[in-house]
């Protein structure tokens, strides 16, 4: 059976484009009928792009894509790729002169890795590839280049992680299906969201420079990326409400977690179409998105499809 990843959700496929130096990527989650789309920023040090259709009272009030790309503020250019790809293909708003895609996008720092930077033909290349296969996971797309644990002075892998689950429809009111895809380039550590084991460095290790000399404190260098998606029909205002209980996962599995020097972001889209979802179902799809962020962020550190190691010490 094949492993859920984003892809699971209907209304939704997902592809990378990554490198051939393995120093960075992009990953596109397409929505070629539309979204709608809320989002947070739990840290402080974000970029990003086409935000403010994302706001409640915005007039487009569908997404067609979500652009993640490593490459700081420069991978932005990404995003027109992905935008010419999905207009060639009739995918976006309707305008009198042609369609126009909604593609939101956020970034994260990996020039450290190399001089390679995701640019329009990386965009365009992701979303050709997008499809409803499982998403690999590991050092590939937007997480080539994503590290964890700088800020601990000593670097390991991070990456991509996805999965999926389907909701009982006792619970729900319907068997709904929340997926996620996550980029994790955090400044700490990650521990396991249940347990609380470290699965990225001792439980012991210091952030602090007087206790390690080797944390590097730099700013903007440190950024996890998520993407929640669900078949259960939610308008922007709810969809904001289930990105805020998804990121309670990041302080679940980082150590520390929300610091002045991760750009966090979590989008959250919604495929379903009816009426949004009662309160009762709001809280089951809020509850299962942070279950299943945490699930991936562990996946991009102990990625399932042997996509880069994990515990290689950064050059």
């Amino acid at each position: 059976m094949p492993r859920p990843t984003i892809t699971s959700v209907p209304g939704v496929t997902a592809g990378h484009w990554t490198h051939p130096a393995g120093t960075t990527g992009v990953t596109v989650v397409r929505f070629d009928a539309g979204a709608r789309v809320g989002h947070v920023v739990p840290a402080s040090a974000s970029g990003s792009r086409e935000w403010g259709v994302l706001e409640p009272d915005h007039l487009a009030d569908r997404v067609h894509a979500v652009c993640l790309a490593g490459g700081s503020a420069f991978g932005l250019a990404a995003a027109d790729g992905v935008m010419t790809t999905l207009a060639a293909a009739g995918v976006g708003l309707a305008t009198a002169a042609g369609v126009v895609p909604i593609v939101p996008a956020a970034i994260l720092y990996d020039l450290d890795q190399g001089p390679h930077r995701p640019d329009a033909a990386a965009g365009r290349a992701a979303t050709s590839h997008a499809s409803g296969a499982p998403l690999p996971c590991g050092a590939v797309g937007a997480g080539a280049g994503a590290w964890v644990g700088r800020g601990l002075g000593a670097p390991v892998r991070g990456g991509i992680g996805s999965t999926a689950t389907a909701l009982d429809a006792g619970v729900a009111g319907a068997p709904y299906t929340v997926g996620v895809v996550v980029a994790v380039n955090a400044f700490g550590a990650v521990v396991h969201p249940v347990t609380g084991r470290a699965l990225t460095h001792p439980a012991d290790a210091a952030v602090s420079p007087a206790h390690n000399p080797l944390a590097d404190l730099t700013p903007l260098t440190h950024t996890t990326l998520a993407v929640v998606a669900t078949d259960a029909p939610l308008d922007r205002g709810a969809a904001r409400v289930v990105a805020k209980m998804a990121a309670a996962a990041f302080a679940r599995c980082f150590r520390p977690a929300l610091t002045p020097f991760d750009g966090d972001v979590v989008f959250v889209a919604s495929t379903g179409d009816g009426p949004p979802v009662g309160p009762a179902t709001l809280l089951a799809v809020g509850d299962a998105a942070a279950t299943a962020l945490g699930e991936a962020i562990v996946l991009a550190v102990r990625p399932p499809d042997g996509l880069g190691p994990t515990a290689t010490s950064a050059p």
